[in-house]
């Protein structure tokens, strides 16, 4: 499986603006084929360790099946869209790609 972890980091940080990046991702980017997991949240204010990088606002996690279909959610009109519709408020967007096993639960 292909782990694909988007940190954004917005120029306006305000709530709405964080809720409007989260449903666009929601709208946008979960049913495309080979979605293992998806996820997408707001920074957890609490969580204010030394180890933690809290150099973001919207993190996104997306699992596919394999690298094809990472590659094909890459080109698609929707993720194209989603981009269109929202790049305009990201500072900053850093992309986390790598090999993941099965994790808990699967042999």
């Amino acid at each position: 499986m292909l782990s694909h972890d988007v940190f954004f980091t917005l120029k306006d940080s305000s709530d709405e603006a964080i809720q409007r990046l989260v449903s666009a991702c929601h709208r946008h980017l979960r049913d495309h084929e080979g979605v293992e997991w998806f996820s997408v949240g707001g920074l957890e204010p609490e969580l204010d360790r030394e180890v933690n990088d809290r150099a973001f606002h919207v993190a996104l996690h997306v699992t596919f099946t394999d690298r094809a279909t990472h590659d094909a959610y890459q080109v698609a009109p929707e993720h194209e869209q989603f981009i269109a519709e929202n790049h305009e408020n990201w500072a900053q967007v850093r992309v986390f790609d790598s090999i993941v096993d099965g994790g808990a639960g699967r042999a």
